[in-house]
This record gives C-alpha cells, structure tokens and sequence, in this order.
C-alpha cells in the first residue's frame, strides 16, 4: 500500500510504501532532516511537526518518547527517525 507525504512550505510530495520511515521520505523529497546521532533515535534533532495526519501515523514508541524526553523535545513533534508513514501526511519543520 502506498501514502502520499506533503512537505511543506517547499510543496515538495512523494508517494511511499506504507511503513516507511518519516525520514527516508523526507530523503526522497530532497530535504535536509538533522540527525547529529545517525539516525539511531539518540538525539531527537530529527523532530518534525505533523500538519495533518489524515490517521497517516501509529503511536509514538517507548524509544521515541524516551528519547524526545531525554532531550526535551515536545510530545506534539514526532522523531522521522522513529515515525513510519502509514497513510497520507502533511509536515513541515521549524528549521525549512
């Protein structure tokens, strides 16, 4: 099954199979996503803000809220690192 992901405010959308991670589409969008750790959901930096989720996204996991308490990130922002895209999105980031 497939799901559309939106990035705004660069308009930029692709279309990925679900379970794909957040920030692989957002890769294939050709935006930049900070990971100071690798992606290995160490550093949180990689959070992004879900716009609309149209039922797009799962709970977020022990690891991922671990991790955004660990660096204080807001429980509204979610990890692309962690966040696997299950139906259509729409996100942005405060730092595009």
């Amino acid at each position: 099954m497939r799901a559309r992901v939106r990035f705004e405010p660069s308009g930029r959308t692709v279309d990925v199979e679900t379970g794909t991670l957040l920030l692989d589409a957002a890769r294939a969008a050709g935006l930049p996503v900070a990971r100071a750790c690798g992606a290995s959901g160490l550093c949180a930096r990689c959070a992004l803000v879900i716009v609309d989720e149209a039922g797009g996204l799962v709970a977020a996991s022990e690891d991922e809220t671990r991790a955004k308490q660990r660096n204080r990130v807001s429980d509204a922002l979610r990890l692309a690192c962690k966040t696997t895209v299950e139906g259509d999105l729409v996100v942005t980031a405060e730092y595009w």
